[in-house]
């Protein structure tokens, strides 16, 4: 996967970066910030694209 590739994501993270760029850049923010900003905001909430094998829903942290 290279830099910047988007394939690995779910709909669902698709989605919320979708509405959360939309959301910065009414604020003010420019497109290439903005983007930045949703992407990152999905990758904290999400850990990145999509996960497979058992057992990785498990958060060891609290």
């Amino acid at each position: 996967m290279t830099q910047g590739d988007k394939s690995t994501y779910t709909d669902k993270q698709k989605r919320q970066a979708e509405h959360i760029e939309k959301s910065e850049k009414a604020r003010g923010a420019s497109t290439r910030t903005a983007e930045r900003i949703a992407w990152a905001t999905v990758n904290k909430q999400d850990g990145g694209g999509k996960k497979s094998g058992s057992g990785r829903k498990h958060d060891t942290k609290h």
